[in-house]
Formats: structure tokens, C-alpha cells, sequence
């Protein structure tokens, strides 16, 4: 070995022992007479003292070395001189006082600071991103990672599940996200697809008896990108035979609540997950995922403002649309711009305007242009049931459902950030549960599968499909956090009927069925047993958990928003010999873009 100990292992208990350290140089200080540098590796720093006076040859060394130098050091550790300690590193009560310094490789003067965030533009951090994981953020943020998955095959382990892996290379079906594509050189003109997740697989395996699975299980989908979205992501997949629902919601919740309170940096709002009916999140919040570090619910008041003489609440109740507000504490003195700003985010979420009320902090009268339509009665009647006091700003929507619950739960996620009320310090889990289990508007002539195709009805609720498709709902279930669904899942249909008839009214036929999903069809005549499971996203879970905005900031190496890694600068083109081999033709817009490179 190069070393005999890390450099953030040394404590006073290793005084006068001789040790060997090897890393990266992160600082290095002339003192005249004496050099100091600081010695670093993901385990830590510490400090190193090279006395010219001592040895002429280390002290030579040490005039060449600069940051990021890889160098190996041999000397006695020795305790710092009184009012010399450094309460800040773990080894700051000790050094080592060097004996030889050997180079191991030099390093040109890197295009990022490491010892400290510099604030770098994140392509530059992307492109050097081997540069960018030397970073203390970088290596906790993975520290976090790792301790975090092990908990989680630790925890499983002994809950008897086994550890199943499922392959990469599978069947193109439709699942929602466009898949990626593997030109097969084997079998001409045909394509694998990578899967979007082990979906199909999971559910096989409950099939061939192995009633407890898990995989951290890479997937892929090629959709726009975003903060909490990559081309390549990694899940947790668990599926569970004989379960009913609340056994999954059980364990997992079990699972995640013992992960984050061993490896997260960030806390957990309360012990135990709350469970709230879809219905409830997104008429009280707006949203199927809401942020419940903070309150501001929505609240329906059609009956008052459908009285009013304001021709667009009162005609949109009329026809059998809501009309709902929220208030936003403090905020009744915004000035015309800042009720511009919010108009716009109304409108880009479907609102054709914005109606407002705003209470004078000092006098309490009320001002907004839709005031005047309503009677003394009216306004004091919804203050009352909007709970709304003076300084407050009482923002409306009045649309269809859908449309008031984007515009509003837009807009309280907005003031929500405005006010400062979501506490980076704080994990507020829930469940989300009772889902219906098909989108309310038609994809044309057929309904839209809210979860996915393999979700089973309520058991009380299938007789319904033959009737009254809207009104099913699903055995679903969704595991949110500060706004994000980190986690969704559901009991599975396993009769091959009762999944032939979903696939008829979302679209398929039999032909298409059996095509796309005969595999699955078949096995559920062999005795497939009641089962159902959950994946829960582990980049966004890491995030949460290391207190960061976006998932790049947990993974080693990520895409850029462009779905491009800059580093390796792929996507990229291939030589014609590798598309002659895999039969492939470049056409269009692609050959020009080729040829042009």
C-alpha cells in the first residue's frame, strides 16, 4: 500500500507513530522556514509540515508542489503547538511532520477552485466533472448516496426480499415516456428498448413465485428534461405478493423513515406519513403532489361568489364550474407590477386573468377591481370563510376543475417561495391515495390510464368499468415530499381478463394487446397471484436528503438539461461502418448534421 493510514484518520492517539499519507494537495503555505500543506482524500485533510531546516531534499519537493499535486508523504505525527489547533478539521489536534515527500504525479492549475465552492457555472462543473466529485459537497452528496442504498438492501434483506436482476435489453411497449432505441445487428430491422422501468419483469417475477423482489434498477426514458428529471435515473423497484395495500404503504414507509433518520442531512417533518385521499390534495392544494411543509389551502367559495355581480363567477357557477380562492398572508399591499407577475403565471397555467382582493392592513378596506361587483354582505361573508384578516391578499380562479387547480396550485407554490415558507430543513412526507384510475378528460375516444395500464381497480369498483369508467377508482398510491413525488405504486391486475377489458378502453385491441403484451397475458393464465409494488425514485430521495435542488447534485455523473454529457460530449456520431453494420440509414436533418461535423 501507499499509505498506511487516511488523512482524515490521525487523532492524538497516533502521536509519535510513523505513518505514511498519500493524496491530493488542497493548500500549500510558505511560512519562510516552513512549509505547511494540507493534505487531502475523501476521507479528510490533514495537516503536513515540511521543516526546511529539517530535510533539504522534502523541502525542495515541497517548493515544486501546487494544488491538486498527488503527492505521498512519510513522517511522525506529532500534536499541534497550544492555540495552534484547528477545531474545524477532525485531525486539527495533530500534523505530521514530514520525514520524505514524493511527488506521485504533478497537476496543471485546475480551471475550478476544489478547495472551496467557487460558484462555477455548472456546464463548467459538468465538463470537469471528474474535477467537480474531488468537491466536499460532492463527496458527502455521495456519501449520502451510498449509505442511504445499502440501508435500504439491509433493510429489505431482512424482510425477506431477494435481490432480482432484470435485464436492459427488453421489448418496446407503451408506457408513457418515448423509449430509447438498440438497433439489434443480429436481427435486422428489429430494436431492444431500454426499459422505463422493470415494470413487466417485476410483475413476471411475482408469477414465478419469488413473492418478495427488489432492484435498485437502472431505467431510461426519453422525455425533456428538467431539474428532477435525466435520460438515466435509478429507482427503487419492490413488488410484494399477497399484499393488500396498506401492507406496501407499511413497509415502505417503515423503510423510508429509517433511511432518512440514519443517512439524511435533513430531518423528517413528523414521524409518521400522513395519508390523503387525491381528491383531498388536489381540491385543497391544488396539486396531486403538494408541498405540506407549509398550509395555504385552497378554498372553495362558489356559493358566495356565484351570488356576486361578477359575471365570470357567476356565470362559471352556473354552468357547474368553481370558483375557489387562497389567501396569501401579508402580501395585500403588492403593487400593480407584483399582481402583473402573478397574473402572468395564471395565465401560463390556463387562467384567461386574475381576480384579487386585497385587505388594507391599517383601515381594512377592501380594494381590487372585482370589489365593487360584490355587496358589503358578500365581502364580509367571504373574508369569514376564507379566514382572511387586514394585510392579506386573496387571490381567485373560476374555470373547470382542472384549470383551477394548475392556476391556483401554481400560484401558492409561487407565494409559498415568495413568503419563505418552504423550510429547506424539513422533510415533510405523506401518502397520497384513492386515485381514480382514469384521467378525467378522454385521450379521443378512450380513457387515459392515470397510473399505468397494469393498475387494478378497487375490487368494489369493477363492476363500474362497465358503466361509469370515471368513477373507478384505483388501488394507487403516490409518496410525495416537499412538492415532489419521490415514490408511486399499486396493487396489479393479475387476471388476464380483467386486464384485457382496461386495455380495450384505453385503447388497445386484442390484436394490440397480444402483441405488445401476449407475454404477460399467457403468464396470467398460470396461476398468477394477487400482488402489487412500488418504485420510489432514488436521485430525487438523495436530493431531498442532502438538502439540494436538483438531482445532478447526487449523481456522479449526470446529463446536462440538454440530455448531453459534456464531459464525454455524447451524444455523438459513429462511423458509417457501425451504422452499415446495425443496417441503418441516416436521412434528413440528421445526415446534414453529420456531414456538417
Amino acid at each position: 500500500m501507499l499509505r498506511t493510514h487516511t488523512c482524515g484518520e490521525l487523532r492524538t492517539e497516533h502521536i509519535g507513530q510513523h505513518v505514511t499519507l498519500s493524496g491530493w494537495v488542497n493548500r500549500r503555505r510558505d511560512m519562510g522556514g516552513v512549509i505547511f500543506i494540507d493534505l487531502r482524500d475523501r476521507y479528510g485533510k490533514t495537516q503536513i509540515v515540511v521543516d526546511t531546516g529539517e530535510s533539504a531534499e522534502s523541502a525542495a519537493i515541497a517548493e515544486q508542489i501546487r494544488p491538486e499535486y498527488v503527492v505521498q508523504v512519510t513522517g511522525t505525527v506529532s500534536a499541534r503547538l497550544p492555540g495552534q489547533e484547528n477545531p474545524n478539521m477532525d485531525t486539527g489536534d495533530i500534523e505530521l511532520k514530514v520525514n520524505d515527500l514524493t511527488i506521485l504525479n504533478a497537476s496543471k492549475t485546475p480551471p475550478m477552485l476544489i478547495d472551496r465552492d467557487g460558484g462555477e457555472d455548472e456546464t463548467l462543473r459538468l465538463k470537469y466533472r471528474y474535477l467537480d466529485l474531488r468537491k466536499e459537497r460532492m463527496q458527502r452528496n455521495l456519501r449520502i448516496r451510498h449509505k442511504a442504498i445499502k440501508y435500504i438492501r439491509d433493510y429489505l434483506d431482512n424482510n425477506e426480499f431477494l435481490e432480482v436482476e432484470t435485464p436492459i435489453l427488453f421489448k418496446s411497449t407503451p408506457e408513457g415516456a418515448r423509449d430509447y432505441l438498440v438497433p439489434s445487428r443480429v436481427h435486422p430491422g428489429k430494436f431492444y428498448a431500454l426499459p422505463q422501468s422493470p415494470q413487466q419483469l417485476k410483475q413476471l417475477l411475482m408469477v414465478g413465485g419469488y413473492d418478495r423482489y427488489f432492484q435498485i434498477a437502472r431505467c431510461f426514458r426519453d422525455e425533456d428534461q428538467r431539474a428532477d428529471r435525466q435520460p438515466e435515473f435509478t429507482q427503487l423497484d419492490v413488488e410484494m405478493s399477497f399484499v393488500e395495500r396498506d401492507d406496501i404503504l407499511d413497509l415502505i414507509e417503515d423503510l423510508v423513515r429509517g433511511m432518512v433518520n440514519a443517512t439524511s442531512t435533513v430531518p423528517l417533518a413528523y414521524e409518521q406519513f400522513p395519508r390523503i385521499s387525491y381528491t383531498e390534495a388536489v381540491e385543497k392544494y391544488g396539486s396531486d403532489r403538494p408541498d405540506l411543509r407549509y398550509d395555504l389551502p385552497l378554498v372553495d367559495v362558489s356559493d358566495i361568489a356565484g351570488q356576486s355581480a361578477f359575471g365570470v363567477f357567476a356565470n362559471n357557477v352556473a354552468a357547474g364550474n368553481p370558483v375557489k380562492a387562497l389567501v396569501v398572508p401579508g402580501c395585500g399591499d403588492y403593487s400593480r407590477k407584483q399582481i402583473s407577475e402573478l397574473e402572468e403565471l395564471a395565465k401560463v397555467n390556463g387562467a384567461k386573468g386574475l381576480a384579487w382582493l386585497a385587505i388594507d392592513p391599517e383601515n381594512e378596506q377592501i380594494k381590487g377591481f372585482i370589489a365593487k361587483f360584490f355587496t358589503v354582505q358578500q365581502l364580509i361573508a367571504l373574508t369569514e370563510r376564507l379566514n382572511a384578516g387586514p394585510g392579506d391578499l386573496i387571490l381567485f380562479s373560476s374555470d373547470t376543475r382542472l384549470v383551477v387547480r394548475a392556476v391556483l396550485g401554481a400560484l401558492r407554490d409561487e407565494m409559498a417561495t415568495r413568503l419563505g415558507y418552504k423550510d429547506t430543513n424539513t422533510l415533510a412526507f405523506a401518502w397520497v391515495i384513492d386515485f381514480p384510475l382514469f384521467e378525467e378528460e378522454k385521450e379521443g375516444d378512450h380513457y387515459a390510464p392515470s397510473h399505468h395500464m397494469f393498475t387494478s381497480p378497487m375490487p368494489g369498483d369493477i363492476p363500474l368499468l362497465k358503466t361509469d369508467p370515471h368513477a373507478v377508482k384505483a388501488a394507487q398510491y403516490d409518496l410525495i415530499c416537499n412538492g415532489y413525488e419521490v415514490g408511486g405504486g399499486s396493487i396489479r391486475i393479475h387476471n388476464r381478463q380483467l386486464q384485457r377489458q382496461i386495455m380495450e378502453l384505453i385503447g388497445f385491441s386484442l390484436a394490440e394487446a397480444e402483441t405488445q403484451f401476449g407475454h404477460m397475458l399467457e403468464a396470467f393464465e398460470y396461476g398468477a397471484p394477487p400482488h402489487g409494488g412500488i418504485a420510489l425514485g432514488i436521485d430525487r430521495l438523495m436530493a431531498l436528503m442532502a438538502g439540494e435542488p436538483n438531482i445532478r447534485e447526487v449523481m456522479a455523473f449526470p446529463k446536462n438539461q440538454n440530455a448531453t454529457d459534456v464531459m464525454a460530449d455524447a451524444p455523438s456520431a459513429v462511423v458509417q461502418r457501425q451504422l452499415d453494420d446495425l443496417h441503418i440509414a441516416l436521412a434528413g436533418k440528421a445526415l446534414e448534421r453529420v456531414k456538417s461535423s
